[in-house]
């Protein structure tokens, strides 16, 4: 380890680059250097920058000068955990400007020992935050500043984890926020991000004064809010001055994607399990099992289940758990997937999937040895399986748009393409996946993104948001709505 950099920590899972030889100098662009001074300037900042931009390493930059200044003091840094075992150290280690910051993390069977220790930068994820803040320990450190990067994860300030760090918010001498997505179902998704940076001065101190200020409630028992007319100008105006922006379709130069589909039909018995769900909320497997739909919402996501290929029977609905309780009902997808394979002879293949039984379909047919990163995948695996990718060791790669959405740098090697055997709403995740390839430091000129879409099914009305990036799930429901309208009409 170089003589300069201190990695105090002795919880860290990953192997930071920390020696002399391998770090290097970080060269700033012009940007990065503004985005530098600017924070520097700003107790109460937001960096709202595209990945691949280097949110990071403009941070890192800052608080060591702050440190050089003797102003640091002691650094709290919330990131995903990914984020928190494989971006921060790495990053420091990696440029020697930045090796003098000494970081540990608080998380795993070390992290009471690792909060005594005399760092600079303490690393923890959102879900470490009642342990943090209970028996006095935040209070001990005695914390002078805090990060909160992809500040997403605090975008509901009716959670526990928001409630549990504001009444610390202003004991911070300065609080930045980072995020590539600030807002990515709606405005609506601001504030307990901006209240973390500014305390309430832009856009309030409650969340339903935010409301009755900016949008106006409808729907069903009024429990959906809308934009005012004019309300997302204001909302803009207001936080404008906390927050620098950095696009990276300005600032970089990037590969240009280019969206493909790949149409597949349902087979004739899967197509008859599909429309009864679609238009009954109820099916009837083939073995007799009785699942069903309680709401538009709940058949919805049992339609994209079907059209994959699978359906859970217990009712679970998550990709990140371990229920294999699910009946598979056809493998049209994966045969495509298998297909495009075949076409491309060898070139490196990422994979997007949603629920475990896509996962499982995938390795049934594409072989059980197949890596992927998803559930129950270790950040130190990842990170090993990343480098792997990145050295163009795996020929495919399977992946779950919610591991990989943050904290994986995964467009260095010869990959680059990505294929969707499932469609996902969710426009944080997909965007922030393709991300993962279109960065700076990428050798191609495009990345090519497949998306296999099952004729008339949900999966049409799921892409056309995608493609006009409506990110709010009211733009799903509307889309979903055209769709059922549209088929209503063509079977009269």
């Amino acid at each position: 380890m170089s003589k300069s950099s201190k990695k105090v920590s002795t919880a860290s899972k990953t192997t930071p680059l920390s020696t002399e030889a391998k770090a290097a100098t970080w060269n700033p662009h012009q940007y990065q250097k503004d985005s530098v001074r600017w924070l520097l300037t700003h107790a109460a900042a937001g960096l709202f920058a595209d990945p691949g931009t280097g949110k990071t390493s403009i941070t890192l930059a800052a608080l060591s000068v702050l440190k050089k200044e003797s102003m640091l003091g002691k650094v709290l840094i919330i990131a995903p955990l990914r984020v928190c075992y494989m971006v921060w150290p790495n990053e420091i280690e990696k440029w020697s400007q930045f090796n003098d910051l000494r970081w540990t993390i608080l998380h795993g069977k070390n992290k009471d020992k690792n909060l005594k220790l005399d760092a600079d930068i303490y690393l923890i994820n959102p879900d470490g935050l009642p342990w943090l803040m209970a028996d006095a320990r935040f209070k001990g450190v005695k914390f002078s500043r805090l990060v909160v990067d992809e500040s997403s994860y605090f975008k509901h300030a009716n959670t526990r984890r928001f409630k549990l760090l504001k009444p610390a918010l202003d004991k911070m001498r300065s609080r930045w926020i980072l995020t590539g997505s600030p807002a990515p179902n709606g405005y609506l998704d601001l504030f307990g991000q901006i209240f973390i940076m500014d305390l309430g001065a832009s856009l309030g101190r409650y969340i339903t004064h935010y409301k009755n200020a900016f949008f106006y409630p409808s729907g069903s028992g009024g429990y959906t809010w809308l934009l005012q007319p004019d309300a997302d100008k204001k909302i803009q105006e207001k936080i404008k001055p906390y927050i620098k922006r950095l696009d990276g379709d300005d600032l970089l130069e990037l590969p240009e994607i280019v969206n493909n589909i790949i149409r597949i039909d349902l087979p004739p018995h899967a197509r008859a399990i599909y429309d009864e769900m679609e238009i009954q909320m109820l099916t009837e497997l083939s073995d007799g099992e009785i699942v069903t739909a309680k709401s538009a919402a709940a058949a919805s996501l049992k339609c994209r289940q079907i059209a994959n290929g699978g359906l859970y029977r217990g009712g679970q609905d998550s990709a990140l758990t371990d229920d294999e309780e699910f009946s598979n009902i056809h493998y049209e997808k994966t045969l495509a997937v298998q297909e495009i394979i075949n076409e491309l002879q060898g070139q490196p293949v990422m994979v997007s999937y949603e629920f475990n039984h896509d996962l499982s379909r995938l390795r049934e047919k594409l072989g059980k040895g197949v890596p992927y990163i998803g559930g129950g995948v270790t950040p130190k695996r990842s990170s090993e399986l990343a480098t792997e990718w990145n050295a163009g060791k795996l020929p495919q790669l399977l992946v779950h748009p919610q591991a990989v959405a943050h904290g994986l740098n995964l467009q260095s090697g010869p990959g680059n393409r990505i294929i969707f055997h499932s469609l996902i709403w969710n426009w944080e995740y997909y965007y922030q996946l393709i991300k993962r390839l279109q960065r700076q430091g990428s050798k191609h000129k495009r990345i090519f993104v497949d998306h296999i879409i099952a004729n008339n099914t949900i999966d049409e009305p799921m892409y056309a948001v995608l493609m006009r990036k409506g990110k709010t799930e009211k733009g799903f429901l509307s889309a979903l709505k055209e769709y059922a309208e549209t088929k209503f009409r063509s079977a009269k």
